[in-house]
């Protein structure tokens, strides 16, 4: 005797060894025992065999029509005998019971399950629902094999190309755009990025980068929403000073400048000016919002994301021609021994006389211009003229707080690699296409300008870390322990030393209009101008405050998500500039070993370092001529052979590079980017 039964959803059958009440024993054609409760047993029959039934009975479903089944099933509940015995005959078989039971259970559109072995009618309505549903369905599936097939001939379809980076970087898995890439891809044997290369659906490198990095950033755009943006106080002082700022020429959020009062007195007074959007912005409105929910602008060749909006921004800049609301320090040194006599800061309007340019002054505000006072230069702005000896102190000073830094530091500062500046010709401020032409220039860091801008910010940072450490309010700061291998700099709410800059204590200040960080320090920093040894009890964070750890683990992730885009774009463009310039050869310097055997090698002449194959017995700063293999733009890899060394053979060179350049390098694409801020911010771009 066999029996046939319900096993979780699943029929078998097999021969009966014992029968109790509740249970039976039942052997499998496998030789398997089972244990089956005897509710399950659906039918005990004596032939054909287990495995002959259903394969027969299986076989038989296909051509029951469930339609025409559906129209003999009783209303009431029934089991599949009866719906056997009304579709077949009285005398059904019992293969054609089983069919029945294997049709039924398989056609859920039509028949409900009731129990085991019994099933009921579906209404009429539902059934027409149903039958919609898997027509639809077929549709959808027929429509997707189509565009499989399409793009395996190398064919992309219309709706795959509309729905393109959303399939690649946040894909709806159970859209048929997306389905039809998984398909094809599977048959053609590519991985889904290959493959619509290969059909033709990415026609813009550039594109697929900046759509990527939307899909992870800003999913809901990069636009803002209407927001009334506030005026400053209307009772801030004018201050009694004439200040300017040193910018690139494209920047547009100025947020530091400079004065200094008192030259030849003896004491001389260096006001260090910061953009004041905390005099207006208030913590938990919907500008602050806005700030947190971007952390920070994004700097990018050719174009910027900012963090607040342009409105905004427009009100706080330090634009030259106005008194702009301001957050100043004044610091005042005896003249000749540089020693700092006094500090205090200020909530003041402060007039910009104004603002110098980088790219246009470097190539005349040189050491030895500022140096020499009878050393003339053709071409010179008046401007630049009449700040002549300001500026000449102000290197002086600077001069001297980087050689004191360097003692705490316990070594000076590398400034042997230069920063490289990205020109799109033709861009307009808009998104680039990535077909514009690329120009990339050079400039040295460390030039006096730049230490003078530098060396104010470290100053403006560090004294005012202090400051809320001294009235015990906190601060986001930014800390290093030591100068070893491997340690990074951290954020915390402590005021702890900064090795790699040399100060005892280190905040974000200076930035309030393109960094959250520094909004935040600006109100800290605000309440104690306001309140001096009270300000612990008014500023809008205290001490052990959650939101502020929350504020350093979203603006850690933002910045670092930020500063990668920014300098995959820049190599990106620095990969276009070898296109565009057609060329094949560089020279380099070997840096350290990387993967697959390879060597990585620095660019001389470009911020471009990349892997090379012959370098393998060559010391680090060895420098090679190597010759560049294929560019890829999707991935941004390009990879070097070695034609030969250019160096003395027999010497054995130091690397230039600390180790936290070699793991920065060999880590993922990186260009060195322009120094705008301060001592921490050297590989940081700021090309606003």
């Amino acid at each position: 005797m066999y029996a046939l039964f319900d096993d979780a959803g699943k029929f078998l059958a097999g021969r009966i060894l014992s029968e109790a009440e509740s249970s039976a024993q039942i052997e499998l054609d496998s030789g398997k025992r089972v244990k089956v409760k005897a509710a399950n047993v659906l039918l005990k029959f004596d032939k054909p065999t287990p495995a002959e039934l259903i394969a027969q009975a299986q076989t038989l479903s296909v051509d029951i029509d469930p339609q025409l089944a559906w129209e003999f099933a009783p209303e009431d509940e029934f089991g599949f005998a009866d719906l056997a015995r009304d579709y077949f005959s009285e005398s059904a078989s019992t293969i054609e019971q089983v069919a029945a039971l294997f049709t039924l259970f398989e056609t859920p559109h039509y028949f409900r399950r009731a129990g085991k072995g019994r099933f009921k009618k579906a209404p009429a309505e539902i059934v027409q629902q149903a039958l919609a549903a898997i027509e639809k369905k077929k549709q959808i599936q027929a429509q997707i094999d189509a565009w499989a097939d399409e793009l395996v001939a190398g064919v992309t379809p219309a709706p795959v190309q509309q729905q393109l980076y959303k399939i690649l970087f946040r894909p709806d898995k159970n859209a048929p755009e997306y389905k039809a890439v998984v398909e094809a891809s599977r048959k053609a044997q590519l991985a889904p990025l290959a493959l619509l290369q290969k059909a033709g659906a990415i026609n813009s490198s550039y594109q697929f980068h900046w759509q990527r990095f939307l899909f992870d950033n800003f999913p809901k755009g990069t636009g803002f929403p209407a927001v009334t943006a506030p005026q400053p106080p209307s009772d801030l002082p004018r201050a009694d000073v004439q200040a300017y700022s040193i910018d690139d020429s494209q920047t547009t959020e100025i947020d530091d400048a400079l004065s200094v009062r008192g030259l030849g007195t003896g004491q001389v007074t260096v006001g260090v000016h910061i953009a004041a959007p905390g005099l207006a912005i208030e913590p938990g409105s919907a500008l602050d919002h806005l700030g947190r929910n971007r952390y920070s602008t994004v700097y990018m060749p050719g174009y910027k994301i900012t963090m607040l909006p342009d409105e905004v921004v427009q009100i706080y800049t330090l634009d030259e021609g106005r008194a702009n609301p301001a957050v100043s320090l004044y610091v005042t040194y005896n003249e000749e021994t540089l020693e700092v006599i006094a500090k205090e800061t200020k909530l003041e309007r402060v007039p910009v006389v104004v603002n110098f340019r980088y790219d246009k002054l470097d190539h005349i505000a040189t050491e030895e211009w500022l140096m020499d006072s009878s050393l003339q230069v053709e071409n010179t702005p008046q401007p630049l003229l009449d700040k002549r000896e300001e500026l000449t102190f102000l290197y002086r000073l600077s001069r001297h707080l980087k050689a004191g830094r360097e003692v705490v530091r316990g070594k000076p500062e590398n400034f042997n690699r230069p920063d490289y500046n990205f020109r799109l010709v033709g861009n307009d401020g808009a998104v680039p296409n990535g077909s514009e032409t690329v120009e990339i220039s050079v400039r040295k860091r460390g030039a006096p300008l730049d230490l003078i801008v530098a060396e104010a910010a470290i100053v403006a940072n560090s004294s005012w870390g202090q400051l809320l450490a001294d009235y015990g309010v906190p601060g986001i700061y930014r800390s290093q322990a030591s100068l070893a291998p491997g340690v990074k700099v951290r954020m915390s709410t402590k005021a702890l030393p900064h090795a790699g800059i040399g100060v005892k204590s280190y905040v974000w200040a200076t930035s309030p209009l393109r960094r959250y960080t520094d909004l935040v320090n600006q109100w800290q920093i605000i309440a104690c101008a306001r309140n001096g040894a009270t300000a612990a009890l008014v500023a809008p964070f205290k001490p052990k405050d959650a939101e502020m750890f929350s504020i350093i683990s979203g603006f850690d992730a933002a910045y670092s998500a930020y500063n990668s885009y920014q300098a995959g774009m820049e190599r990106f463009w620095t990969l276009k500039y070898l296109e565009q310039h057609q060329i094949s050869e560089l020279t380099a310097t070997v840096m350290k070993e990387g993967a697959a055997g390879s060597m990585m090698v620095r660019a001389d002449t470009l911020p471009l370092v990349f892997p090379v194959l012959g370098a393998q017995n060559l010391p680090r700063g060895a420098q090679v001529r190597v010759k560049l293999g294929e560019i890829d733009e999707i991935t941004l890899d390009v990879t070097g052979t070695v034609l030969e060394r250019l160096d003395d053979t027999g010497a054995e060179q130091a690397s230039e590079d600390s180790p936290e350049d070699e793991e920065e390098a060999v880590a993922g694409p990186i260009a060195i980017a322009v120094d705008m801020s301060d001592g921490e911010d050297a590989a940081t771009t700021k090309t606003d």
